[in-house]
């Protein structure tokens, strides 16, 4: 999750990852109480599900009347545009082929930045629209990957950093808004993470990750042309810079440095001085101002859910947003004249809607309506916080969804979920296959394993070279757990992840073959030699990061074969599915093809599901229909059963 490069744009950034005012407006959509446990909900169809609109924005015109934002109504992301108080949406892009996500307006008309990549190869490029519609290409090349940098202040241009000089590292520029010229501001040839540049133009500062977690805060002096480490310490520790003061003055920054969990720093750029703003029992996520700084926006990721704080800089008085009674804020934008504050808000049973906020008027608008008509969220299923004690006493924090039909006289089938990662997090956001399981009667329990973020520093590193055995020994705990509960059918459990969560399931059923009954695998690692050596070049700054943290294929080869599940795939004896996106540059095709021929030749049920048109993950809603289609007909076939009637006690 990465925080907005728009300056005034504030969402959850990392996974390790207000309101008093409540104000019901016709037409906003309300979950409204979940039905009683134990009532037969409508089980609706996966298009039903899926047709609840994903949405990603705001971001506000020059004039601030408009909206632009990404949804995916039409099939696939397209970039959209309306009216700052509402209205009917009118589409910018209309591709049916690739995702286009939006990036921003210009800052004095209408054109349109937006990125866009093929077929899901992560080779995004930067895109201008021009106001009669013409397309422009500022990163032309076949392996060029571009990312926007945010506008300079001065707003006669904006940063852009691209890999097209030397695939691994990403140097920075500064484009002219008019004629898009570029100049170099930084060439990279360490392997920094950017981060933002001061008002003055005279700042920036990158990240150095050292390790998944340990970092480091450089600050480069543009006249100088000299960069420096401004976060020096012993041990383990995260630095992460956030943002720089209006005056340009200060930096502030994340860190866990002498504590568990990520504070607010701030460091003076002239004298050198640290000192601590901002604490508390949680990870702060992201920590930044308002165009103009008259607001600071931050937020916490407490125990899987997103707490937003927008204050007034001077003071610190709190501003006061429309709140809903389930859901959340997920992110923020506010506009430059700092009038208007947009937000998305959603839940795990609805979707996220967009909406503005006008400060001076205390009006609320509502810019969208994702909450498929057919649906109703009443029927769907609102996540809980539980906890279980591991093999070793670990306290392990997950996400139950219970299904309304699941009971003690009709216990469930249920499936433990894994994150991706590592160092990922079960979150409460909306998840049409969740529901789409949850509705059709399956217990979820989303498992937040030993190495997932936003439970302190400890429990993040707790799976560092351990992967295949502790976060997976949680795993299966978590099976245990799930049996414990009476409407759970204790004889019907079993595992579903992607990507890293893929592995899980695959080193589940490799290693702890007698644990789950069925295995769901979304482009998951299946050969962490050969994951590890492909890793895309792009991805030069965390590469030894990830060495340091599962192995380095080179000098633990060895070590890396014994935790890779197909070289132990003789042992799978369980039912496995496997979905697969052909153009995948993390987790490459040959990772699913040869896991499946190893365990067909178990003589075990096996079903493969590729998809041509699909990178790491779905993108496009036909083929995610079809692939939670077929899981969920996997699972019925294999997993679920007439029911199990249990006396009731007393």
């Amino acid at each position: 999750m990465v925080c907005s490069p728009n300056k005034g744009a504030f969402s959850v950034r990392r996974s390790q990852t207000l309101a008093v005012l409540l104000i019901c407006l016709p037409g906003f959509a309300l979950a409204g109480k979940p039905r009683q446990v134990g009532a037969t909900p409508k089980q609706y169809t996966i298009e039903q599900l899926v047709k609840n609109v994903r949405v990603s924005g705001p971001h506000f015109s020059a004039d601030e009347s408009k909206v632009l934002y990404s949804s995916n109504a039409s099939g696939i992301f397209n970039a959209w545009t309306v009216l700052s108080h509402g209205g009917a949406p009118k589409p910018v892009s209309r591709s049916s082929t690739e995702s286009i996500f939006a990036v921003s307006y210009f800052p004095a008309d209408d054109r349109i930045l937006y990125t866009h990549d093929v077929g899901g190869n992560e080779n995004s490029h930067l895109y201008v629209r021009a106001v009669d519609g013409n397309e422009t290409d500022l990163t032309p090349g076949e392996k060029t990957k571009a990312v926007f940098g945010g506008w300079a202040h001065d707003l006669r241009g904006f940063y852009l950093l691209t890999n097209e000089r030397d695939s691994k590292f990403f140097d920075l520029y500064r484009v002219n808004s008019e004629n898009y010229q570029r100049t170099l501001v930084y060439k990279d040839e360490v392997g920094y993470e950017f981060s933002g540049v001061s008002d003055d133009g005279k700042w920036i500062s990158f990240a150095k990750v050292n390790t998944t977690s340990d970092s480091d805060i450089y600050l480069y002096d543009v006249s100088a042309k000299q960069i420096r480490s401004v976060s020096a310490h012993q041990g383990n520790a995260q630095y992460l810079p956030e943002a720089f003061d209006p005056a340009s003055r200060s930096l502030y920054y994340l860190t866990n440095d002498g504590s568990e969990f990520l504070r607010v720093g701030r460091y003076d750029l002239a004298s050198g001085k640290h000192e601590e703003v901002e604490r508390a029992d949680w990870d702060y996520t992201f920590y930044a101002f308002s165009w103009n700084g008259k607001y600071t926006v931050s937020g916490l990721n407490e125990d899987g859910h997103t707490r937003i704080k927008v204050r007034e800089t001077r003071g610190g008085t709190s501003v006061a947003l429309p709140d809903f009674p389930d859901g959340e804020i997920q992110n923020v934008t506010i506009s430059r004249s700092e009038r208007l504050i947009g937000y998305k808000f959603g839940s795990d049973r609805e979707p996220g809607n967009l909406y503005v906020y006008d400060l001076a008027d205390q009006k609320l608008s509502q810019l969208t309506d994702t909450l498929n008509k057919e649906v109703n969220p009443k029927d769907l299923v609102k996540s809980q916080v539980v906890r279980f004690k591991s093999f070793d006493g670990l306290m392990i924090p997950n996400l139950l969804y219970q299904p309304h039909q699941a009971t003690t006289q009709y216990p469930a089938p249920a499936m433990v979920l894994v994150h991706g990662g590592p160092g990922g997090q079960t979150r409460a956001v909306y998840s049409p296959l969740v529901q789409y399981l949850v509705n059709h009667g399956y217990v979820v329990l989303g498992v937040n394993n030993r190495g997932s973020s936003g439970y302190g520093k400890s429990f993040f590193t707790a799976d560092d070279r351990k992967h295949g055995r502790e976060p997976l020994w949680d795993c299966v705990e978590a099976k245990k757990y799930l049996q414990t509960l009476s409407f759970v059918d204790p004889n019907r459990v079993g595992i579903i992840g992607g990507s890293y969560g893929g592995y899980m399931v695959l080193a589940a059923l490799a290693f702890q073959p007698d644990a789950f009954a069925v295995g769901v695998d979304l482009f998951g690692v299946s050969n962490w030699v050969r994951t590890l050596k492909s890793i895309p070049p792009y991805w030069e700054s965390e590469r030894k990061a990830l060495y340091a943290e599962i192995g380095d294929p080179e000098k633990d080869e060895q070590m890396l074969r014994d935790i890779s599940p197909l070289f132990h795939a003789d042992k799978i004896r369980r039912p496995l599915m496997v979905l697969q996106g052909a153009n995948d540059p993390r987790v490459i095709k040959a990772e699913s093809d040869e896991i499946v021929a190893a365990a067909r030749k178990n003589g075990v049920p096996v079903e493969y599901v590729l998809f041509p048109d699909e990178g790491h993950g779905f993108r496009k809603i036909k083929n995610e229909i079809e692939g939670d289609r077929k899981i969920l007909g996997f699972l019925d076939k294999y997993l679920k059963r007439s029911g199990v009637r249990r006396a009731a006690s007393g």
